[in-house]
């Protein structure tokens, strides 16, 4: 039984690569060493070895550090990579290791059955699945709801409205886009066709604004079919934990096994009013949402507080990622657009959630006012990310706040369904 996918192609218009990012993978002996150089420049008298045990909440009593042994950096070491314990860190590392093993040998876990169906936002994960052992389709549904408009809308006019952005903002010919609009959206319809459907999704917008959508729709289709949900913000060992794409197959599988819960009516509510207020033409109802602090989807609040972050800030009048933009062409300029948006997504951005194409359309967006904001290195036979960006002076007035980019903006983006022009000015303050 095959489900409906969007070609590799469609994909790579505008979704997200699989990332660079540490894949989760690790290593005992190399913890075991990252102790003992702790311990070393604990003894030597090093502040910041100490203030890791303090940041760690290693209870270190009255004597201080003098009578620390390794076990005490090991304490700190587990818990700096999201343990309770050295124990808890060497039994997840010896379980991944194993795992690795059985895949390595070509004898998987059995995990799944060929009537299971993967559900994700993306195609990053599914060579990964498939590495890992798991047997069901994949269901690729990636239309990018974090940008571009998201209309309370008839379905059929709602779909409509994102092919023409899809192939306006990615470049994308609207016949493609319109194809692959109806086919993602169609493939929904059979979810009943399998016995048990697992989404996969991590804590981001990106994810997050999509996860409310599926909650709004199975909640009023009601198929016939056991679902459950993986949704993870956090990976023992990562520091910065982008997306399950960066993840080995076996950090698959721990996904699976302890991130894995049914998707409850509490939780398709919670979707349906969060996908209501997403779509909502100003900003109250988000805003009332996330005053509710719910915990039935525990990653939609902080990724609804990034998206509502893209809102005009009183005084720049730009939003978040466009003041980021500014900022690290500011700090670090001039800079190509690649590294501008590597910058990004490793240390500015406080919950990463956009692709490469999708930033570079960002960078579109921005070019669209009387006075730049900053310039662009001119050969057009340039490929985008090598292009410099350098910031001008209306840029960095912008950025201090001593000009409004409203005032200045000469075109129409959308934050979900909250359409921002250069007559609203105020409107959001």
């Amino acid at each position: 039984m095959s489900a409906s996918r969007t070609t590799k192609s469609d994909k790579a218009k505008f979704s997200r690569p699989n990332r660079i990012f540490f894949d989760g993978r690790l290593n005992l002996e190399q913890q075991r060493k990252r102790a003992k150089d702790l311990l070393r420049a604990l003894r030597a008298g090093n502040q910041t070895a100490q203030q890791r045990f303090v940041d760690a909440n290693h209870p270190i009593g009255a004597a201080g550090f003098a009578d620390f042994r390794l076990a005490d950096a090991q304490l700190v070491i587990a818990r700096e990579n999201g343990f309770a314990s050295w124990p808890k860190l060497k039994n997840h590392i010896d379980r991944i290791t194993e795992q690795n093993r059985q895949i390595s040998s070509g004898n998987p876990p059995v995990l799944d059955t060929k009537r299971t169906l993967h559900l994700r936002c993306g195609s990053d994960i599914r060579n990964g699945l498939g590495i890992a052992g798991f047997v069901g389709d994949f269901l690729e549904f990636a239309d990018p709801f974090c940008q571009g408009p998201v209309p309370d809308l008839p379905l059929d006019e709602f779909i409509s409205v994102r092919a023409d952005f899809i192939a306006s903002g990615y470049h994308i010919t609207p016949k493609d886009a319109v194809a692959r609009s109806k086919r993602e959206y169609a493939a929904l319809n059979r979810l009943d066709q399998y016995d048990h459907v697992v989404l996969w999704f991590e804590h981001d917008g990106y994810d997050q604004l999509i996860l409310a959508f599926l909650m709004d729709f199975i909640a009023t289709a009601r198929p016939a079919t056991r679902i459950e949900l993986i949704s993870v913000g956090a990976i023992p060992g990562v520091e910065r934990f982008i997306g399950l794409g960066q993840l080995s197959p076996e950090l698959l599988i721990w996904c699976w096994e302890n991130h894995r819960v049914p998707v409850t009516d509490t939780m398709l509510e919670t979707g349906r009013t969060a996908w209501k207020a997403i779509r909502s033409a100003m900003p109250d109802a988000l805003e009332k949402f996330i005053q509710t602090g719910t915990s039935a989807l525990p990653h939609l609040i902080p990724a609804l507080e990034r998206h509502i972050a893209e809102l005009p800030d009183p005084q720049s009048g730009l939003g978040l990622t466009q003041k980021l933009v500014l900022q690290i062409a500011r700090d670090h300029g001039p800079l190509p657009v690649g590294k501008i948006y590597a910058h990004l997504m490793r240390s500015y951005d406080p919950l990463p959630y956009l692709a490469d194409l999708m930033f570079w359309s960002e960078i579109q967006t921005m070019m669209h006012c009387k006075s730049p904001l900053f310039t662009l290195s001119d050969n057009p036979d340039q490929h985008w990310p090598t292009r410099i960006l350098t910031i001008t002076a209306t840029g960095s007035d912008t950025l201090a706040g001593n000009q409004n980019f409203l005032d200045n903006f000469t075109t129409t983006r959308w934050v979900g369904g909250i359409e921002i022009t250069p007559e609203t000015v105020g409107v959001f303050y």
